[in-house]
């Protein structure tokens, strides 16, 4: 009898904040222990949820909605994307530029099968997104990940950018703000990237899906803006934003000049319809979500997602060995840990350890790509509470293992 295997095409493709750490959370979870789980950026599991007006509309449009729409989406959808995006200085991009997906994730996915053959090269930074990796392995290129400094507040290093651009590069991933370490970007820094990508002639895939979600004044400065000459593909939607994650609400938009991007465009076309196109009664609420200027209480001081941050920054200073950048952006803190006070060798291995000794369920760093060791991502979602119990828990831990 045939014995049935995964794809060879998957033997270098990884997904962890959805792997094998957790799978073991889950099995503990099904034997009645209680986990702490810090490890996915789902709101709704925290009790932030869709605003009521968007579900009412969803709901209302639902008799409508039993059809496809065209495959980029309903008109509707995309003129109030194209307006929304105009608004943010993002030029010239019609409702023929858009496309809306299930999730920014359907979309990175097609972006990368579109542009890749085998032995293609795509810049990615480390720590990364890491579907962004994944996406494009599985499309057969070759991901080469520059660094973004911790010691320069998580912003991109554009002379170790420049150094691994290739005669086979093709684009370069920005994701502003990001994920996992909540760093907003600022225009010098993206002016340097455009500037790169200008000289080497290089497509740039910015993915925003955070854009809405900034704290202590700061702004998101979308790409396409900083370099409307050059080809640009924006990627936004509402998953975070309007708390709408399980809704699949996502689009992406062709920014710049697409005069050589003509090719890969009719590709994206042919990807799009063989989808048929995204969920048609996610698409209703488009309209309503992006309409005038969106003031997100939580993230102002005393809201919860403020208020969150500022508990878990408070508690992770006080552990010895530990540092971190403050985020500005999302819902995530990247800390690091001593490795010559703690005998951490391996981000896997101090995930692994840390769930099965204090029930505290983590992403290691490896699983964003990032290759030193100790350092992890939290979601400061929780209610301030289990925040507190989780960074006591630890503490704990560390104080286990210290060398």
């Amino acid at each position: 009898m045939n014995s049935f295997t995964k794809s060879v095409k998957l033997n270098n493709v990884a997904y962890d904040v959805r792997g094998p750490v957790l799978d073991e959370a889950m099995r503990m979870e099904a034997q009645g222990e209680r986990i702490l789980k810090l490890n996915i950026g789902n709101p709704a599991t925290f009790g932030f949820h869709v605003p009521e007006k968007l579900r009412q509309i969803m709901s209302e449009g639902l008799p409508k909605a039993d059809g496809y729409s065209d495959s980029k989406g309903l008109l509707s959808a995309r003129q109030a994307i194209a307006d929304y995006v105009a608004r943010r200085g993002m030029q010239g991009v019609t409702v023929n530029d858009i496309y809306t997906g299930n999730g920014v994730s359907e979309l990175i996915t097609m972006t990368m099968q579109g542009l890749l053959d085998a032995g293609d090269e795509i810049l990615m930074p480390s720590p990364d997104y890491p579907l962004w990796t994944a996406a494009a392995t599985l499309a057969g290129g070759t991901v080469r990940h520059y660094v973004c400094d911790e010691k320069a507040m998580w912003f991109p290093d554009l002379y170790d950018i420049e150094s691994k651009i290739t005669s086979r590069t093709k684009a370069i991933v920005v994701i502003n703000p990001n994920n996992p370490t909540g760093a907003i970007y600022p225009k010098p820094v993206l002016e340097g990237i455009a500037d790169i990508a200008r000289r080497h002639g290089l497509i740039v895939f910015a993915d925003e899906i955070y854009e809405r979600l900034t704290m202590d004044g700061e702004e998101q400065v979308p790409f396409a803006a900083v370099a409307p000459d050059l080809f640009v593909v924006s990627l936004s939607g509402l998953s975070k934003s309007h708390r709408a994650a399980g809704f699949r609400v996502g689009w992406m938009c062709l920014c710049g000049d697409k005069s050589r991007a003509r090719g890969y465009i009719e590709g994206l076309n042919m990807l799009s319809s063989m989808r048929l196109c995204s969920n048609v009664p996610a698409q209703l609420i488009i309209p309503e979500a992006l309409k005038g200027e969106y003031h997100d209480p939580d993230l102002l001081p005393g809201g919860r997602i403020y208020e969150r941050r500022r508990v878990v920054c408070e508690e992770l200073s006080n552990i010895p060995g530990v540092s971190f950048v403050e985020p500005k952006a999302a819902f995530y803190i990247f800390p690091g840990v001593d490795t010559s006070l703690y005998r951490i060798e391996d981000d896997e291995q101090f995930a692994f350890d840390l769930l099965r000794k204090k029930r505290i369920l983590i992403t290691h760093g490896k699983g964003f790509h990032y290759p030193n060791p100790g350092h992890f991502r939290i979601v400061f979602l929780p209610e301030e509470k289990l925040l507190r119990e989780a960074c006591a828990g630890i503490a704990e831990y560390l104080s286990e293992c210290r060398r």
